[in-house]
């Protein structure tokens, strides 16, 4: 019995005549526990992907940066990592309260290199670890069901050229989003987010910002 396959994998592995491989992929790859040079490799990203499912059902992808080392192995099978201030929908974290499968992955650019993950996640406001990260509003765990290296043949190589200056530190206050300042977005704003905004310089027009996110410019 495969832990990744059904009938429709299965299907596309006859047509192509790679059932063979992909049995001996999942036979020797795939683990359900950090080895040590895995537990290294997500502990030194700042960034990853994580995908979650909403209430009908449908996929959805998001990116999630941070520090260095900001995800965390806390066990054998089990990571977390910090939901910090975004665009208030909650998606990703609403997601997994409704549906607690979750994918994530993990890619070294420059290298490259990857490491996939499926697993069971939860969420919680109260979770003892939230004290370690600052600004942390909400701790993901996850619990691994299914984890992999993948084949690094399609990856691009790239290089980081700056870290977000939206990552929160101990060294310095974060600023507030640029589109937090837009006038489209005044009228529902938090009180705490009003006052940020108002010591940022005041609002600006939704075209300003969009001129700063299309430049480049790192005020977006």
């Amino acid at each position: 019995m495969s832990r990744l396959y059904g009938e429709a994998h299965r299907t596309l592995q006859d047509q192509f005549d790679t059932r063979r491989m992909a049995d001996r992929i999942e036979e020797l790859a795939v683990t359900t526990e950090f080895a040590p040079d895995v537990r290294a490799f997500i502990e030194s990203r700042d960034m990853f992907f994580l995908s979650t499912v909403d209430q009908a059902g449908r996929p959805t992808v998001s990116y999630k940066g941070g520090d260095t080392g900001f995800v965390r192995v806390i066990g054998d099978r089990e990571l977390a990592f910090p939901s910090y201030d975004g665009n208030g929908m909650y998606y990703s974290m609403g997601n997994i309260a409704e549906n607690r499968q979750v994918g994530m992955l993990f890619i070294d650019f420059e290298k490259p290199h990857r490491i996939r993950l499926q697993g069971v996640a939860s969420v919680a406001i109260d979770d003892p670890l939230k004290e370690q990260w600052k600004e942390a509003e909400l701790v993901v765990r996850v619990r691994v069901t299914e984890l992999w290296q993948n084949c690094p043949r399609y990856i691009h190589r790239y290089q980081k050229v700056q870290q977000s200056r939206y990552v929160p530190k101990d060294s310095c206050e974060t600023p507030v989003a640029g589109w937090k300042r837009t006038d489209a977005v005044q009228d529902v704003l938090r009180p705490h987010e009003a006052e940020q905004v108002r010591r940022s310089g005041g609002e600006i027009t939704v075209e300003q910002w969009m001129e700063q996110v299309q430049s480049g410019d790192e005020q977006a």
